[in-house]
């Protein structure tokens, strides 16, 4: 049976996001999955919503485009606004508690709203690695791919000498997916 998997993580200028879908896409990899990541951000690069796209699949990748999410993450308001619009049935959204989510998502949706920034900041007092709490959030609560792949490909990307830090991410993103009530706009 074909699996295929399409997911956006948006945020930021700055935020990461293109790094987490490249180790999305890369512990996809290594779980023995094709993988294909693209990305887009506007002319601000650093302040304005940006993009990172990702498709997952157990066979070839026909076309490599996102065209509809089944999984959408969003660490500001702004990305979220602007990115939101195309869900597919059923979709997970991986939020930040902070944003104000819409009327239009689709019915079936489910989403997980914890405090990733907030946590990042508080817990760990990095709040460069929220982009990692925020990947351990989303395969916490998608399981899109196994603990132990996200986790090597954090360790192959992240630079020498934050390894340590960001295991802790990853682990904090995992326990707030944990902890979180699916289903509540």
């Amino acid at each position: 049976m074909v699996e295929r998997h399409e997911v956006r993580l948006s945020g930021s200028g700055g935020q990461g996001m293109l790094l987490a879908g490249i180790i999305l896409a890369e512990a996809a990899i290594l779980a023995d999955k094709n993988a294909v990541q693209s990305q887009s951000y506007g002319p601000e690069a650093r302040g304005g919503a940006s993009r990172s796209e990702v498709v997952i699949s157990n066979t070839d990748i026909d076309y490599p485009k996102v065209t509809q999410p089944e999984i959408f993450m969003a660490l500001t308001q702004e990305a979220y606004n602007k990115y939101h619009h195309d869900l597919g049935p059923n979709a997970l959204l991986v939020v930040d508690e902070s944003l104000s989510l819409t009327d239009d998502l689709p019915e079936k949706s489910r989403v997980v709203r914890v405090p990733i920034i907030e946590s990042a900041t508080e817990t760990l007092k990095r709040p460069i690695v929220a982009n990692i709490v925020a990947l351990g959030v989303l395969v916490g609560a998608s399981s899109i791919v196994e603990h132990e792949f996200i986790e090597k490909a954090v360790l192959n990307r992240v630079p020498r000498g934050t390894e340590e830090l960001n295991r802790r991410a990853l682990d904090l993103g995992f326990q707030l997916a944990a902890g979180a009530v699916g289903g509540n706009k």
